[in-house]
């Protein structure tokens, strides 16, 4: 048995479920996600928990049926409390503007880097920090990650966009000798 899998999924007040033989659809205060249902993995509704089983111990099925717990489980936390990222910018002159749905980075490149705001995503800055929040974990975490690709922290002087706590690992430079 899934260690996951087998723990039911919480649903707190103002959440509602509905559960349809191919998708299971959540809504609540934040808004709606919905998520397609795996074959052989069955949801059922018992009071305020959602229960995950599975058909049999088949290797694949196993497989799913953590998974499928865990998507539900942040269906119904992104739709009643949501997710948000940190992203932090390390650089001199480095810079940060949001203008509307449109993000302009300065990061030491020739030119000013733009990143268009997917729809479903709040973003937020305060000076050397971008806030990256929505009902979506996985649109959150996506987002977040495309903006830190635009100039990922060096290994030198750890200049560049990182997560709030990401921990860069520190070269010694040429000389070879510690700092």
């Amino acid at each position: 048995m899934s260690r996951i899998g087998k723990l039911p999924v919480i649903i707190p007040s103002g959440v509602n479920v509905d559960i349809k033989p191919d998708v299971i659809t959540v809504n609540g205060a934040k808004g709606s996600l919905s998520q397609f249902t795996m074959p052989g993995i069955k949801v059922s509704q018992k009071d305020d928990k959602l229960i995950v089983e599975r058909d049999n111990d088949d290797r694949v099925l196993r497989s799913k049926h953590g998974l499928m717990r865990s998507l539900l489980n942040n269906l119904v936390t992104g739709v009643s409390q949501g997710f948000s990222k940190k992203l932090e910018i390390n650089g001199v002159g480095y810079r940060v503007n949001l203008q509307g749905q449109i993000l302009k980075l300065s990061v030491g490149l020739s030119h000013d880097v733009t990143y268009n705001i997917p729809a479903g995503i709040n973003i937020s800055v305060e000076q050397n920090v971008i806030t990256v929040s929505g009902i979506d974990k996985q649109q959150v975490g996506q987002v977040a990650a495309e903006i830190r690709a635009i100039k990922k922290p060096e290994p030198y002087k750890g200049k560049g966009i990182k997560y709030e706590n990401e921990v860069i690992i520190r070269k010694s430079g040429k000389s070879g000798k510690e700092k």
